[in-house]
């Protein structure tokens, strides 16, 4: 077995590696921090290599299941979770609200091309989310009348279309240039994302691990009602598809459970008390190490379909005998 299909294969080893380093020996600095932005367009660039853009444009045209798609993820969901979580605690409801109203993670495409669902759709859904999240931010937290939050639309826009339309124009370009030589450095591009996932995650760890290690027991339970909260938004994702094939129910299932984390841990940090901003930092956990069963689960799915499928001549012909 060669070195990227390693990595391609058990990539959950890479993302666990990136979590218990950062956790384990932390380097926080200003310099890595200055890393993110820059390493998530190079994330989205190689997607972008490896998706046809008039695919993505003609999931867009698909105006119902986008439409649909983008108000359940960026209104009702976000609402929802916050209505019935503020009950009980109301900095958790904050927290779970800033999170579930965050775009489609910029690395979706990249997460849905690891567990082999529909590129072009989830491209198109990053791209619906983070259009319509300047909007639908500022509006959720107006709703539930937060004091002293002023999100910046322009600010939000700005740097969603920086870190979006950029690697997507470049990688274009290089297509239209560099067609032969990207075909045939095309089957390392998964194997570099996943490699660079996993330095995101030992960074942001990192940066937050004196405050995770300050209260443990909160931390723990904080980190379990996460786990479930990323686990309904698995299977609200998967229903969300219920029109499309299998790799649709994927790409709209990433959509819904990898939301753009990066983006709410700069938002808590600007916006929020520390509470907020290591509730957000510890949604690292979730995001990082559900992709693992997630993956399980769409595999045995395919194995059943496929048994199903192998099985139903059997019967027919039984019953021509």
């Amino acid at each position: 077995m060669k070195v990227y299909q390693f990595i391609e294969r058990h990539f959950w080893i890479f993302l666990i590696s990136g979590l218990v380093l950062g956790l384990s020996f932390p380097v926080y600095n200003e310099f890595l921090m200055s890393l993110l932005k820059p390493l998530l367009m190079v994330m989205l660039f190689l997607v972008f290599l490896k998706t046809d853009i008039a695919q993505i444009f003609k999931k867009m045209k698909n105006y119902r299941l986008i439409t649909s798609v983008v108000f359940l993820n960026m209104m009702a969901i976000p609402m929802i979770f916050y209505l019935i979580i503020n009950f009980f605690d109301h900095n958790l409801a904050i927290g779970v609200l800033l999170l579930t109203a965050m775009p489609a993670g910029i690395s979706t495409p990249a997460f849905t091309d690891i567990v082999k669902g529909n590129i072009a759709l989830s491209a198109s859904l990053v791209i619906a989310t983070s259009m319509i999240a300047p909007l639908t931010v500022p509006l959720l937290f107006g709703i539930v009348d937060v004091e002293n939050l002023t999100v910046n639309p322009w600010w939000l826009f700005k740097d969603l279309a920086m870190i979006i339309f950029v690697p997507m124009v470049t990688s274009q370009l290089l297509k239209s240039r560099a067609s032969r030589f990207i075909e045939r450095k095309r089957h390392l591009f998964t194997c570099i994302n996943i490699i660079i996932v996993s330095l995101l995650v030992y960074i942001v760890m990192g940066s937050q691990r004196t405050a995770i290690f300050n209260d443990l027991i909160t931390i723990l339970w904080q980190t379990g009602f996460l786990y479930l909260v990323f686990i309904l938004l698995h299977v609200f994702g998967f229903i969300m598809g219920f029109t499309e094939d299998r790799k649709g129910k994927i790409a709209t299932a990433v959509g819904a459970a990898y939301m753009n984390n990066g983006m709410a841990i700069v938002l808590a940090g600007m916006y929020f008390e520390p509470s907020v901003v290591v509730l957000v930092v510890l949604s690292e956990l979730p995001w990082n190490t559900l992709l693992i069963p997630f993956r399980k689960f769409i595999r045995l799915r395919e194995k059943r379909s496929d048994s199903e499928y192998i099985d139903k001549p059997k019967k027919n012909n039984i019953l021509l005998r």
